[in-house]
């Protein structure tokens, strides 16, 4: 294939390899004495050791020996297990108007600076949904902001969500957030935190960001309607959750008082004694799975072409409970935060209807 050839390519270039690649997989494995000896074994002990896998790299299914395989005295690095694809990975082909006032903040972060448990495909769900925005949505790149793992770090958050959206949105625009990561309590007050690149669960006042800082930002901007979306959770019971070390995990209302009358609408993971799970066979958190596969069409249940946050919560709802039961035996409910007459008027409308 052509990312085994990219991969031979660069073995080529950095132990002198000569790989010869065929419909049958790997016929040939040579070394070259034109390139230099990177690795100082010796060439008589490097032809030795390639002469070794040549014998046994006659089948396709033989790649991963060699890809695992290292010289003697050197150690090889565990390979990264491939991320699978999914139908979620292909975006739909229709795309909408052009939405010049609106805004969106999109953050995903895996890969923790203070060593903390990874929130798996974390960065792989906001990189994707950063295009669903601009390919599908009608976002305009400029007005999209995606900050992934080291890139979004406290004085991001702020920057981004207290300062940007604040200098950029117009009265009557909309805005769109987005966050995959850990959450965190405060074991003190009971609060809920965004836990940043830099973020320490022991030290959440000074290196998380309050959730309800986020609403109350949120609701200071002249836009007509806020969407967010949080894969994450925040008891600390695991998932996509952190707690200080010896703290006992919590249960946190994800209700606030600042949606209760507001012009936004949240769409939370799970409730707050419960984590947010990954969906492993399709590469993505599993809220953002099917919030995903919603726009894509999945969503749209009374099949007018329009889908709103309410909609679309009746899909993902229970496609979420069903799988978090069936793979995980856990137990996840997403949450759906807003005024009740700001549902009723359809707020948080994502895809327009179609034109007859």
């Amino acid at each position: 294939t052509q990312n085994m050839q990219h991969f031979w390519k660069c073995a080529v270039i950095y132990m002198g390899v000569f790989v010869e690649i065929s419909g049958a997989g790997i016929t040939k494995v040579e070394l070259d004495e034109k390139c230099a000896d990177p690795l100082g074994m010796g060439w008589r002990q490097s032809e030795q050791f390639l002469a070794k896998l040549d014998s046994k790299l006659k089948e396709p299914k033989q790649a991963k020996a060699f890809a695992r395989a290292k010289p003697p005295g050197v150690s090889a690095a565990p390979l990264e297990p491939a991320v699978p694809a999914s139908d979620v990975d292909t975006l739909p082909s229709a795309i909408a108007k052009p939405k010049k006032n609106a805004y969106a903040i999109v953050i995903g972060i895996e890969q923790y600076r203070e060593k903390l448990p990874k929130a798996d495909f974390a960065d792989r769900d906001a990189k994707l949904v950063g295009e669903y925005l601009t390919k599908v949505l009608g976002y305009l790149e400029e007005n999209v902001i995606v900050r992934l793992n080291e890139r979004a770090t406290r004085t991001d958050q702020v920057k981004y969500f207290e300062e940007w959206l604040r200098n950029n949105v117009d009265p009557g625009g909309s805005v769109f957030v987005y966050y995959s990561g850990h959450g965190a309590p405060n074991n003190k007050t009971g609060e809920a935190y965004l836990v940043p690149y830099d973020g320490d669960p022991a030290f959440v006042d000074s290196t998380a960001y309050p959730v309800k800082q986020l609403y109350a930002a949120l609701e200071k901007l002249p836009a007509k309607e806020i969407t967010v979306v949080l894969d994450s959770c925040f008891s600390g019971a695991g998932g996509r959750s952190v707690i200080a070390k010896g703290a006992r995990p919590m249960v946190l209302s994800v209700e606030n008082a600042v949606l209760a009358a507001g012009k936004t609408i949240v769409l939370a993971a799970s409730a707050g004694d419960q984590i947010s799970s990954t969906y492993e066979e399709k590469g993505h958190g599993l809220l953002t799975y099917f919030f995903l596969k919603g726009l894509q069409g999945e969503g749209d249940i009374n099949k007018d072409g329009a889908i709103e946050m309410a909609e679309l919560y009746e899909y993902v709802k229970p496609n979420v409970q069903r799988v978090a039961r069936k793979q995980y035996n856990n137990e996840q409910t997403p949450q759906l935060l807003a005024s009740p007459e700001l549902l009723r008027r359809g707020g948080g409308r994502l895809i327009e209807p179609r034109k007859p």
